[in-house]
Formats: structure tokens, sequence, C-alpha cells
């Protein structure tokens, strides 16, 4: 078998601080026999000495591009827009199978170029349960922000910090008044999430799962103050919200977080606005009498970069030391091959 040379990359989104590998798991990498290349990244949460320390090749930000061709380049989010034809097989989140916007363009870059996508997103067992994901995490902190921003403690922009410190943020102060949460999803990994820090600001949500929304009751919807979205819809649903939704008369929702921002996607349940937020402008007001304020941030677990990324490295490690075209990668490399098929691009080999 040919040694296996992972490629870990900076990441080109300034706001991202998280490592699908941590030093620790990297150490384990190479000392089972794979080359570990990691690109210097001011930004990254683990400085590229450790990664050295742990026996990885130093290599600077960005240079994946001329990485030799059998390395398996692996990153979190989205590529720069060049190279326009991607060479290599890529590991990463690239939500490019559900008509996302830029979607086609991503598939295309993959077909010009003779390389394929293992979309992290994808990398399931045998029953289709994710094998590496940041959910707890993201519902963590979806859950967390709209409890700040419903107290009226939220302050931007937004930093990373630690659960110890924004656990004691979320803690009830005096002159907190009561309020009613909702999590949809509270039975998948954002939605315990979401439960764990609305315990930790003294609230118990309400909670809606498969059941409670095949027959949706929005007007209970609306009379909760606070709801955080953490459902990912594989095939269309109807919508949670609807734009006259938010018009009720009597509605008590002020604080909406969707955790899952599948905007543009034709599976997004809540089709109420138009573009996600971000660190610097977290919140956006969608109505303002009565007010209703929207947090959609699609990179929420790098607000707490160190412990997301070592509970993700954690559960990717034994994936990476297995990585082959059979098994979850087999899967992973299936759904790109259906996706290129979908979008008229042919059936890449991508074997490797």
């Amino acid at each position: 078998m040919t040694e296996l040379h992972l490629w870990l990359r900076h990441e080109a989104r300034t706001t991202e601080r998280r490592t699908p590998i941590v030093p620790d798991d990297a150490r384990r990498l190479v000392g089972d026999g794979v080359a570990l290349t990691v690109e210097e990244s001011p930004q990254r949460v683990f400085p590229i000495e450790e990664y050295a320390a742990a026996g990885c090749h130093v290599a600077p930000a960005g240079s994946w591009v001329s990485a030799p061709r059998d390395a398996v380049v692996l990153g979190l989010k989205e590529l720069p827009a060049e190279p326009a034809e991607l060479t290599h097989r890529h590991i990463f989140f690239g939500h490019a199978y559900k008509g996302q916007p830029g979607a086609g363009d991503l598939l295309r870059r993959f077909a010009a170029g003779g390389g394929a996508l293992f979309d992290l997103e994808y990398l399931v067992d045998d029953s289709g349960r994710r094998l590496a994901a940041f959910g707890f995490w993201a519902g963590y902190l979806g859950a967390a922000l709209a409890v700040l921003q419903h107290r009226g403690r939220l302050r931007a922009p937004l930093a990373p910090t630690t659960k110890e410190e924004l656990d004691e943020t979320l803690k009830p102060a005096a002159g907190d008044s009561a309020f009613t949460g909702l999590v949809i999803g509270a039975l998948g990994r954002s939605g315990r999430g979401a439960r764990t820090a609305f315990a930790t600001a003294g609230a118990d949500p309400t909670c809606w799962d498969l059941a409670e929304t095949r027959d949706l009751d929005r007007a209970a919807l609306l009379r909760h103050d606070v709801m955080v979205n953490a459902v990912l819809a594989t095939t269309p649903v109807p919508p949670f919200l609807r734009e006259r939704d938010l018009d009720t008369p009597g509605r008590r929702l002020r604080t909406l977080c969707d955790v899952t921002c599948d905007v543009g996607s034709p599976l997004n349940v809540l089709p109420v606005y138009d573009d996600t937020t971000d660190w610097d402008e977290p919140v956006r007001r969608l109505r303002e009498e009565p007010p209703l304020d929207l947090i959609a941030i699609d990179n929420l677990p790098s607000l707490l970069p160190l412990e997301s990324s070592a509970d993700f490295s954690a559960a990717l490690l034994p994936q990476l030391l297995d990585f082959g075209v059979t098994g979850p990668w087999g899967r992973c490399l299936d759904r790109f091959r259906q996706a290129s098929r979908e979008h008229g691009l042919g059936t890449p080999r991508a074997d490797r």
C-alpha cells in the first residue's frame, strides 16, 4: 500500500480558528507511518511549532496548490477561488450537494483538474450516522449566543473564547427575566449542545424533533421567546417559518438562531433570510415591531476552537488511519461521483 500523505492546509477564512487534526493526533498519525505536512497559519488555534514537534513537515500557507499530486489535502471550510482546476483529493466540508450557491462551480473545478472531494458531512457509518462532526459545539454556541442576545449581553465583534469563560457569561444574573426556549432537532448532536447551553443559562427549553415537526404547530413555535434550529434536512420538508409567520399578531418569538444555515438551499427550513451573519455583525433584525433578531453564523464552533477541534480530531483520527476508497471513504467518493453526474460532469475515477 502506498504511504498516505496528508496535507493540512491553512484556512482561507479569517475567522476560522479550528483544525481537523490537533497536534497530539498528528503525532499519532506520524507514528503510524502517515506523512503529514502542515501549512503555517497565523490564525489556527495551535501554533505550527507543536506540529513540528509532533514530527510533521512544515510548509507555507497556501502551498497545497503545488503539493505532490498524490497528497490528500485536508481542511474544514471553503477553498480559495483559485486554482480553477483542482487536481488533488480534498477532504473538507464542501457544501456542494444540496443546491447551495457555488456548488456547481466547485464541482466543475474538480472535474477540470481530475481531483475529488471527500466531503466530511458524508463521512458516515453503515447506518448513515456521521463519524466526525462539530454538531454539539455548533448547537451549544448557537443557543448561547441566542440567550446572550435575548438578555442584551451579546457584544460584537465576536471573539474566540473557552467554554469556561462562556459558561460564566451564560449563568443567570440578577435582573434577568425568565424566557421560554425552543430547540428543534433536539435529539441530534446540535440539539444536545443547544440543550446544554440552555441548561447552563438556567432555562428548560421545549424540545422538538421528528415527531413534532411532521405536523408542525407554528402557532406554538411563535409562542416561544428564543428558538434554535438544529435540524439538518436531507430531503425537502415544509419550512418551519415563512415570511408571513413573522407578521403573525401576538408573535412572542424575539430571537432566532439558525445553527444549520442552509440558506440558499432548497432544503432550507427557515427561508426567512437570504444571507448568513458573521462575527463582526452576528445579529440581523428581521422585524422591528415587535422585534425579531436572527443569528445565522456558519462556523459557530470556531468560537470555541480548542474544545471543538479536540473533539473533532479525536473522531476523525481513526478514519484517517483507515483512509481509502472503500467503507466510509468509499461512500464519500460515491456521493461525489453522484453529484458530478447530476451536474453533467460525468463520473470521475478519483481512485488513486
